[in-house]
């Protein structure tokens, strides 16, 4: 399923919301690339989607979730992809 919480996160003048999903990446990149996100707004396990995208996200079916429950899920697939530590 392809999750999204809400555009909350601040960045570059805009709110951005993560758009995940707890099945595979290829799903997540394919709903992506149906919502016509630029394959660079791709980090790690995850879509940074800006705020004025979030609804047409939510049109093609992406599930509205919090930011909690939307790293609980993504965690519990397996697909959690941590940033690396810095040494």
């Amino acid at each position: 399923m392809i999750l999204i919480d809400p555009p909350v996160w601040p960045g570059h003048g805009r709110l951005w919301s993560h758009l995940v999903s707890d099945v595979s990446y290829e799903e997540l990149h394919a709903f992506a690339c149906e919502l016509g996100a630029p394959e660079r707004a791709f980090e790690r396990d995850h879509y940074d989607i800006p705020a004025a995208r979030y609804q047409d996200a939510l049109r093609l079916g992406a599930q509205p979730v919090g930011s909690k429950e939307l790293v609980v899920r993504l965690t519990a697939a397996g697909l959690r992809r941590r940033k690396a530590m810095a040494r």
